[in-house]
């Protein structure tokens, strides 16, 4: 488990969660793995009570961290439908600000974006998967603050947790530069001003996911919540 630092002026509570969703995010919690917030509080140096708080903070809003009373916490297994789920939403979203950001980005704004997907291949080629992924958040952060969406990320990010993990699994197996071309395409439409082109280049990025799935499934399935038949076929054979 990675532990950064704590942030000047960042409560208890708050490190707790973020350290807590970061290492969750990047598999370092895995899923399934149990979780213990009495070594967790000792490791990075708070009390126990704030880091129970970010826990059901997590569990209440995301459902990502399960927790059982008087037995224990574990980390969610990774549910496809709850992916889905999360994709839907950032795809309503950020389809919509691509074509917004036709019409509000400034030429500062697009060099910024193009300095990032120049970032980003360059991680590629060092093999840095969790800084390629910080630098695709950060793109994507990019487009909403330039929006005046700045909150609405915020949310978006809230609930796309279990999304993330999927890309963390994607960068992590599948070095697919498609990624970044998807980046240069919807960067380039949003500086020519076609809300065609950069809604159609988000659209196809957010779903590069989804061809993976089987052999995500395949490599990782103990990471994965049997899928609904899976789960009928269990409970009649028990």
């Amino acid at each position: 488990m990675k532990i950064d630092t704590r942030g000047y002026g960042e409560t208890a509570r708050a490190y707790a969660y973020r350290v807590i969703r970061e290492n969750i995010i990047s598999l370092d919690l895995e899923p399934g793995s149990p979780f213990n917030d009495m070594e967790f509080s000792r490791r990075i140096g708070i009390s126990r009570t704030p880091v129970r708080e970010a826990v059901i903070q997590l569990s209440e809003e995301s459902r990502i961290i399960e927790v059982f009373p008087q037995k224990g916490m574990r980390i969610a297994l990774i549910d496809v439908d709850l992916v889905e789920e999360a994709r839907f939403l950032r795809l309503l979203l950020e389809k919509a600000v691509a074509e917004l950001a036709c019409d509000m980005a400034a030429p500062e704004d697009i060099e910024q974006l193009r300095e990032n997907v120049k970032l980003q291949n360059f991680y590629m080629e060092e093999g840095s998967p969790k800084k390629l992924l910080e630098l695709d958040n950060e793109m994507h952060r990019i487009l909403f603050v330039l929006c005046r969406k700045e909150l609405t990320y915020n949310m978006c990010r809230r609930l796309a947790i279990h999304y993330d993990r999927i890309r963390s699994l994607s960068v992590n197996t599948v070095k697919d530069r498609t990624i970044i071309e998807d980046h240069r395409e919807l960067i380039e439409a949003i500086a020519a001003k076609d809300k065609k082109k950069a809604a159609e280049a988000m659209e196809r990025h957010l779903n590069r996911w989804r061809p993976n799935e089987h052999r995500f499934r395949e490599q990782y399935p103990q990471y994965f919540k049997p899928a609904v038949h899976e789960r009928e076929r269990f409970q009649e054979i028990s």
